[in-house]
């Protein structure tokens, strides 16, 4: 467990410097939770009972909107945090999280939450950190499905998952991003038809092509209204 401690909380802080001590009382304080595919960790509407962190596989926050539509706010992969904002405030969450498939979590309970932010330099300042970039994520998400066109909600979407980590570096320029289109168009807030018939413009364009579950990018995507695309 020590070495997915310590691959969650580099990723998530990377600014913290950690002592060997430090690092085995994280351990000794941090609990590890179990989920299989398809379970609820959280409702909505329910306090979230601890910050979480993803040691392996995947998460997906969401909410329902008042007639049952569902919109995802983001998957959490391995090596970042949820559930801060209802942890912390003791007020009901507004999205639920369910595992995506086995799933195994590092719980931050109240006692090892107080520890790091007491007794761990730096560790508040790098949640506050980490907190703002989840927010500024989904303002922009909210955002696009209110405001912008359809491609640029899709631009969004695919931008706040390549900064959740889910983009990997394939040389020459190019990113392998695992995704589908059905997950795409539900981040974006449109329906699959439509990420579809974008998706197929970007490639006829050169700046994606299209796998299994999977999309190849040899030049990002950018909202309209964000200049030309780098």
């Amino acid at each position: 467990m020590t070495s997915e401690i310590r691959a969650l909380f580099d990723r998530s802080f990377p600014e913290l410097r950690w002592s060997e001590s430090q690092w085995a009382e994280a351990e000794a304080r941090l609990r590890v939770r179990r989920l299989a595919a398809g379970a609820t960790l959280f409702a909505q509407g329910s306090v979230s009972p601890a910050l979480f962190g993803v040691l392996q596989g995947a998460v997906e926050v969401r909410f329902s909107g008042a007639q049952g539509q569902l919109s995802v706010v983001s998957h959490v992969e391995a090596g970042r945090t949820f559930g801060l904002a209802s942890f912390v405030t003791g007020l009901p969450s507004a999205y639920e999280a369910l595992a995506l498939e086995p799933t195994r979590l590092a719980v931050v309970g109240r006692a090892a939450y107080e520890w790091l932010m007491d007794d761990v330099p730096g560790f508040g300042r790098a949640l506050m950190r980490e907190f703002a970039r989840h927010f500024d994520g989904n303002l922009k998400l909210l955002e696009a499905a209110r405001h912008r066109s359809a491609e640029d909600s899709l631009c969004i979407a695919l931008h706040q998952l390549r900064q959740e980590g889910r983009a990997a570096g394939a040389g020459a320029g190019r990113w392998t991003m695992q995704v589908t289109q059905s997950e795409l168009a539900t981040r974006a807030n449109v329906s699959r038809q439509t990420a579809n018939e974008w998706l197929a413009q970007w490639a006829t364009r050169g700046w994606v092509a299209r796998g299994y579950r999977s999309l190849e990018i040899m030049r990002w995507p950018v909202p309209a209204t964000s200049g030309p695309a780098g």
